[in-house]
């Protein structure tokens, strides 16, 4: 038995060297890969030349939200966004070295990389050829990185920066990048449900409270400048709730009439769905066998990542509208979640695939939005029909 148990833990000690020596790999093998698409893929002007125009007017002294515009439209995020593209703004020469600024998203791409395959290595839970397959099928993703400058990948690294503190039981600091990431784009709010409960079992509802508190006191700490010139349009502007999304952009709803895309009872059907699954998976998954707020509760990091990841997934999946750039909020989770279930091999294999496809249709049609949405509820199915399994997470 003793014999048994220590060739065993020899065979988990040499798989974790062995997925660290991988991920390495991938992450070297990603540094010429993302060279070769900047220097011959061409650059699409997008949201860059209208992200500059935005925090030009930052930096000539303008803190009116309402003032802030670009050739897009106003500025619609909050402060984090502000100050993370004025100093792009100033080290790209007022956006005009565009080499300059993809060659900082490489670095960008590289660091995301990092903290994904590092959320997998600790939590041992996806074989290493699926991630390896992740990394390099990631023809969409690699774009919105490299070759579209966008806001969204800044946001996720930031995040998933922040997972790996709250894997490490960091909580103050893992708050403190989550907050971080809200300030750039909004969109990690979905993640934020998901986060509360976390916090709830592991801390305490004291201590969730500190924790919440200081999240909303960088929000307000960056937000101070514009607050203090325009409360009212800093509010209404950074966080636009009510933003109305183009019908030609949706990726997810190409089936349905623009009208009904259109339609406010529609959207409220999709919050009200979204708010219920939400519950669904609090009490049926994520809170079960744990004590919440009164005793503290230790969940691994299988456990943190999965309950992080699928508030997120929740919220993709009943999304007013997705935009291709949005992929990245969920692209390096679907590995994840799809492992976590106990779906067939075959199917496990074919959907990350599926939803690549869809992703990669342009511009979207009925039938790539149908089939996203399938695949997305074969997922969401499978995640809440999932019975637990053996955790055997790295503790390296």
């Amino acid at each position: 038995v003793k014999l048994k148990m220590a060739a065993k833990e020899f065979l988990q000690r040499l798989s974790a060297y062995l997925a660290s020596f991988i991920y390495l790999f991938l992450i070297i093998a990603e540094i010429p890969l993302n060279l070769f698409i900047v220097n011959r893929v061409s650059y699409t002007e997008i949201d860059w030349r209208a992200y500059m125009q935005e925090v030009e007017g930052f930096l000539n002294g303008t803190t009116d939200y309402y003032l802030l515009k670009g050739d897009t439209g106003p500025l619609v995020y909050p402060a984090g966004f502000v100050y993370v593209y004025s100093l792009l703004h100033c080290v790209t020469e007022g956006g005009a070295l565009i080499g300059r600024a993809q060659y900082i998203f490489i670095g960008f791409y590289l660091l995301n990389l990092l903290s994904v395959l590092n959320i997998y290595r600790k939590t041992a839970q996806v074989p290493w050829y699926v991630l390896a397959v992740m990394s390099f099928m990631a023809y969409r993703v690699h774009s919105i990185f490299v070759l579209r400058l966008f806001n969204d990948p800044i946001a996720m690294l930031m995040l998933y920066t922040a997972i790996n503190l709250f894997i490490y039981r960091q909580w103050l600091w893992g708050c403190v990048l989550f907050s971080l990431a809200v300030s750039v784009k909004m969109n990690i709010l979905l993640f934020a449900p998901g986060l509360l409960v976390i916090l709830l079992i592991c801390v305490g509802f004291r201590s969730a409270i500190i924790n919440i508190a200081v999240c909303a006191f960088i929000q307000a700490l960056l937000a101070l400048p514009f607050l203090a010139t325009n409360p009212l349009a800093y509010v209404l502007r950074s966080f636009e709730l009510q933003r109305q999304f183009l019908y030609k952009w949706t990726v997810d709803w190409r089936f349905l009439s623009e009208e009904m895309f259109l339609n406010r009872w529609f959207h409220l059907l999709l919050l009200l769905s979204h708010i219920t699954m939400l519950l669904v998976f609090a009490v049926t998954k994520w809170t079960k066998g744990h004590a919440i707020g009164s005793t503290v509760s230790t969940l691994t990091a299988k456990e943190i990542v999965g309950i992080l990841f699928t508030s997120n997934f929740i919220g993709m999946v009943f999304a007013r509208s997705l935009h291709y750039q949005f992929y990245v909020w969920y692209y390096h989770t679907l590995p994840f979640l799809i492992w976590t279930t106990n779906l067939p091999i075959p199917v496990k294999l074919l959907l990350p695939l599926v939803i690549e496809w869809c992703w990669n249709v342009y511009p979207s049609n009925v039938l790539s939005s149908a089939v996203l949405h399938c695949a997305h509820f074969i997922l969401l199915a499978g995640l809440l029909l999932s019975r637990p399994t053996p955790t055997k997470e790295h503790k390296m």
